[in-house]
């Protein structure tokens, strides 16, 4: 909420004295509290008004007085939100310095530093002890005493770590022994700044024989290298979990066993009729759209467009289960369009029909304008024997600009589609523009 909705009783208490007096006599009922924001006079702004919670919302690329802002924060026991965001290494130690005791009012955090290196934030922090915290965000700020003051946090609802430095790296079993305490979490994001921040291989252990629970835990997004959230996802249920998004920093296998697990036994990722295969300038995306409005993605970092396709391949054969892929019945190969790839012509067939040939249960496929071209040849490979080894169930295929597809390229759909006809697997070709 900004300063000007937090403020907006000010107007009411200014009508009349009756006016003010129901508004001061019910101040919790009625949410009142005081916004101090990076220009505001704090001190005078808390002798003007009774002793109601306080809100700071201060941002880095704002003029801000220090002083004022250190003013509220020495308000400890009223301070119940407090946003410092994209504020510099200078700026933060400052107020961490006067952060250090108990903020027992306190029930939403968010601390962003815009500097590569920020100061690792103490043990001390907060007096290491958070009872009434129901939001965490953390923006590139290195905080290794994280689990110990989340143990006190047992109804936070939303915990986010962006960006954090390496400085700042958790193992996953600490980051598995706070999130036990979380019973009321719903959302959980995990972002890692480099691919350096990562478990020791040398140390690394089997899974716990048993499993925490996080009831009620619906969303979870991670960033960083997959040994990191197979180790973490080893630990935990999910059972109500429908939104699932990962970012993998480039890799070309993926040695993630219970991450696999952990997406076959969450139930909402039980049964899928769509998937998308997107490519990017930079990435390569897996999409499993939900009926309840969530998704399992997987978004894999890499350039050379022969990894792009391998990194797909991988993720479709080995890593999502193949009970999954078994259930797509719509499938739709595509450019992400805004940063559209940068596409090799050196791609065999081979490669487009080893992606194409786990969706065995596909009745749709939809190719856009930038990968007709290159699949629609590969399809010329199934002659023969092999013309139901790759998509067997398809019925439609859909291509855009139909009437563009002339000479060599039109053969070789008209070839597929009478091979079809005659292996009792008849198709149709239809118009699809990408985005309709």
């Amino acid at each position: 909420m900004d300063g000007a909705r937090i403020n907006a009783w000010h107007t009411l208490v200014h009508v009349c004295r009756n006016w003010r007096y129901v508004a001061f006599r019910s101040p919790r009922r009625l949410n009142l509290q005081l916004c101090c924001k990076a220009r505001t006079p704090v001190r005078e702004l808390l002798d003007i008004w009774p002793l109601l919670p306080i809100v700071v919302k201060v941002y880095g690329y704002e003029p801000w007085d220090e002083g004022s802002i250190i003013a509220a924060l020495e308000h400890n026991d009223r301070v119940c939100d407090f946003h410092l965001a994209r504020v510099s290494s200078a700026q933060l130690e400052k107020v961490l310095a006067v952060v250090q005791q108990p903020f027992p009012a306190l029930t939403r955090l968010h601390l962003g530093s815009q500097d590569e290196k920020a100061p690792v934030i103490p043990d001390s922090f907060l007096g290491g002890c958070t009872p009434r915290l129901q939001s965490l965000v953390l923006d590139r700020i290195p905080f290794p005493g994280l689990p110990t003051l989340l143990l006190s946090a047992t109804h936070l609802i939303h915990l986010d770590l962006w960006r954090i430095p390496h400085s700042g790296y958790i193992s996953p079993q600490a980051m598995v022994t706070c999130l036990s305490a979380l019973t009321s979490l719903k959302s959980l994001a995990i972002k890692f700044e480099s691919p350096q921040s990562r478990p020791d291989r040398r140390s690394r252990r089997s899974p716990l024989q048993g499993r925490i629970l996080l009831p009620v835990l619906t969303d979870l997004h991670f960033k960083g290298v997959g040994e990191y959230l197979d180790e973490l996802v080893a630990c935990i249920d999910a059972p109500l979990l429908d939104n699932l998004e990962i970012t993998f920093f480039h890799q070309l296998s993926f040695d993630t066993p219970y991450l696999t697990q952990f997406i076959g036994r969450t139930p909402k990722f039980k049964t899928h009729e769509q998937a998308r295969l997107a490519f990017s300038k930079c990435d390569v995306r897996f999409t499993l759209p939900l009926m309840s409005g969530g998704r399992l993605m997987l978004v894999i970092a890499c350039s050379p467009s022969d990894w792009k396709l391998s990194c797909l391949v991988h993720v479709c054969s080995s890593f999502i289960p193949q009970a999954l892929i078994l259930t797509v019945e719509h499938l739709y190969v595509i450019e992400y369009r805004r940063s559209p790839p940068d596409w090799q012509d050196d791609i065999e067939n081979g490669q487009w029909l080893e992606l194409l040939s786990p969706f065995t249960a596909v009745k749709d496929l939809y190719i856009s304008h930038e990968f007709a071209p290159r699949i629609v040849p590969a399809l010329q490979e199934l002659v023969g024997e092999r013309v139901t080894e790759v998509l067997p169930a398809l019925r439609t295929l859909f291509l855009p600009e139909l009437q563009q597809w002339v000479g060599s390229t039109r053969k070789i759909i008209d070839q597929f589609i009478a091979l079809r006809q005659l292996s009792s697997h008849p198709i149709a070709v239809s118009r699809w523009t990408f985005g309709s």
